[in-house]
């Protein structure tokens, strides 16, 4: 499991080093999940503009393909919450999705708002702020992406791609090495036994098989503790982030173990709570902690 006894050495010291960090108030992202989408109808524009607004340090944003390759964001496998009429969207093109409504549902201010592209998504991202990109598909979103962001203004240390589809990075890390993606994993509890799956070894296996750069996980705080944590580190996994983060305890949970970023419906209100007399800065493109 572990790469080597060295490596093994060097991760307990980093975590050390993001215990302490975090300690003295260098700041994690704070990265608004679909946007500011407490506030504003999740995967628009608005959403992501609001974000910004709000002090976010990155918005995440959902994205598929759809049936003529054009890149679209939103979160379902269909239209039907968003919009109010049922299509799947790797089986609809993109000019009968970008009719639809998918703003009003949320507040009647919203009416008109349109579900954005890649390219359109990418143009709100702020110069020194993140793009938290999350894929929904199998591996053939990849090539148009890297089309795209490398046509892009945006700088390869503002991408973080983030996926729970493994095929998908393993393909992102062959088409693009440099670019920096990360597995997502949630966690479910056997109620027979109580344990939850993946454990903290099938995690970290599947990490090392796929080569990538870090871990999103499920903040639930029952599984993924201070020793799970300890581990990743330990062995070379210290870029990890948390998600959906709405209770202010529980960010700061995670905020002393030093995770990289805390993803969010509602960044404006949750950075208050972590940082009442001002946030640091965290670095664009580096472990917040380090």
């Amino acid at each position: 499991m572990m790469r080597s006894i060295l490596h093994s050495l060097v991760g307990v010291v980093v975590l050390g080093l993001a215990l302490a960090a975090a300690d003295s108030a260098r700041g994690q992202f704070i990265v608004a999940h679909r946007g500011a989408s407490h506030d504003a109808p999740e995967n628009t524009l608005a959403a992501f503009k609001l974000a910004f607004e709000q002090g976010a340090d990155g918005v995440e944003g959902d994205f598929y393909l759809t049936s003529d390759s054009k890149i679209i964001c939103c979160h379902d496998r269909d239209t039907e919450r968003t919009a109010g009429v049922k299509h799947v969207i790797k089986e609809t093109a993109f000019d009968v999705l970008r009719s639809l409504d998918v703003g009003a549902w949320k507040d009647e201010k919203y009416r008109g708002e349109r579900m954005p592209t890649l390219e359109e998504a990418i143009a709100v991202i702020p110069q020194g702020k993140m793009f938290f990109i999350e894929l929904k598909t199998g591996p053939e979103i990849v090539a148009p992406l890297v089309a795209t962001l490398k046509k892009s203004p945006l700088e390869l240390e503002q991408i973080v791609i983030i996926c729970f589809n493994e095929k998908t990075i393993a393909e992102c890390e062959r088409q693009w090495p440099e670019l920096r993606c990360h597995w997502l994993t949630g966690y479910k509890k056997d109620e027979q036994t109580g344990e939850y799956s993946p454990t903290e070894e099938q995690v970290e296996q599947t990490l090392e098989r796929m080569k990538c750069d870090g871990l999103g996980s499920d903040g639930n705080p029952e599984q993924f503790d201070a020793d799970f944590i300890k581990e990743l580190c330990a062995d070379g996994w210290c870029e990890f982030h948390v998600w959906t983060i709405d209770e202010a305890d529980v960010a700061r949970y995670y905020q002393k173990l030093g995770t990289w970023s805390i993803t969010t419906n509602r960044p404006g209100w949750l950075r208050k709570q972590l940082w009442p007399n001002g946030a640091p800065q965290a670095t664009v493109g580096a472990a917040a902690a380090k």
